[in-house]
């Protein structure tokens, strides 16, 4: 015990009397650190944080018919299959022909907190629908028929059975007040948009859907893997992917982790050079102390130990530093980048400790070694 006080007092010391030049290298290992410490975390939360990123365009999976008949009790059996931590937000669509001034127009029916957690790219000018009889209308409808937030609009249906003695049917109507306009840039601003329920009131029927878009929060592997169990264990669903968002997203995501781990790996190799330059100098520095001990009797390994002893005391107090600094940059990072923070990973705090104490060890037993080959008859005689 009382040796490794000794010992600790000893290269402490040593430390203490070159601290200008200890300070360099121990701040070169707390940068090296932090890099690692911060990226590393940014590395393996980039997944959750790519996949909220991307939920914004769009949904990932697509529920159809697998038979005739498609109602939403079929949906819910294939939401059950998938962890609910994992879904972002469901919306079932029953599109139908209606009329608005005589005119033909699709009509698409949904739950509206639905399409709003799968489609958050949709701009509403105005409101979403909240209530019964309310409408949202894309915006080459708006303009096709001069209607703006806040008009009423009569939207018929007619049905398609006949009466018994042969006469068609009375036309189904709601007036409709319009609460909202649709703009995407795409083919969903020629629809009108309402309730499933005011547009099962309209056409008289209800029950069937035609399709159903998930969004979900997970890897492309656990979609795939979500995608299986569904159409294996529900016979009524027909669950796909919707490749340009689940591609997108894994190509972008396995380029940005390899550009993550590159920019770490870099960063390490330099504060390897850092630190064996510092040790370097130091070695030379100390040739006249070290020529002194061996020409007393100080074995090689004594002298091997005491340098190693510094530099693993210098990893040791830069990793813990890099510790703290890692996580308050990675924060930062996940803030400014994908405004949302990030979790702790205490599991990284020892990793980032040895591996700070591995770096510097590795980068230092080369200078150090080199300081087992001072002759001390030389040193001694000052050449």
């Amino acid at each position: 015990m009382k040796k490794r006080k000794m010992f600790l007092r000893m290269i402490t010391a040593s430390l203490m009397r070159r601290r200008s030049r200890m300070l360099v290298a121990l701040l070169s290992i707390a940068i090296g650190a932090t890099v690692l410490s911060g990226l590393v975390t940014i590395y393996y939360d980039v997944p959750r944080q790519m996949g909220a990123q991307f939920r914004n365009y769009g949904a990932n999976m697509i529920f159809t018919a697998a038979d005739e008949d498609f109602t939403y009790d079929d949906v819910e059996k294939g939401i059950s299959q998938i962890d609910s931590g994992d879904i972002v937000g469901v919306a079932p669509y029953r599109y139908e022909t209606v009329r608005i001034r005589e005119t033909p127009v699709v009509a698409a029916g949904t739950n509206m907190e639905g399409a709003k957690a799968t489609s958050p790219f949709w701009s509403v000018d105005g409101q979403w629908c909240s209530a019964p009889e309310e409408m949202l209308i894309g915006a080459s409808i708006a303009e096709k028929y001069r209607l703006s937030v806040g008009d009423t609009v009569e939207v018929t249906y007619t049905p398609e059975e006949e009466a018994e003695d042969g006469e068609v049917t009375v036309d189904n109507f709601i007036l409709f007040t319009v609460t909202g306009i649709l703009d995407t840039g795409g083919s969903e601003e020629d629809y009108i948009y309402m309730s499933l329920d005011d547009l099962e009131t309209l056409t008289g029927t209800g029950g069937n859907i035609d399709v159903a878009e998930l969004s979900i929060s997970a890897s492309a592997d656990a979609l795939t893997s979500y995608m299986n169990k569904i159409n294996q264990n529900v016979g009524a669903v027909n669950a796909r992917l919707v490749k340009r968002v689940t591609a997108s997203e894994t190509t972008v995501l396995s380029k940005l982790q390899a550009l993550v781990l590159l920019v770490t790996v870099v960063v390490l190799a330099l504060t390897m050079i850092c630190v064996a330059t510092t040790m370097t100098a130091v070695v030379a520095e100390r040739r006249k102390e070290i020529g002194l001990r061996k020409a007393i009797g100080a074995s090689d390994k004594s002298i091997i130990t005491e340098f190693m002893g510094e530099s693993m005391l210098l990893g040791l107090l830069g990793g813990i530093i890099g510790s703290v600094l890692g996580f308050i940059f990675a924060q930062q990072v996940s803030i400014n980048v994908f405004s949302s923070s990030i979790s702790f990973r205490p599991l990284l705090v020892p990793v980032t400790i040895l591996v700070s104490i591995a770096v510097t060890g590795l980068s230092s037993l080369m200078p150090v070694r080199s300081a087992t080959d001072v002759d001390p008859a030389l040193v001694l005689k000052g050449e």
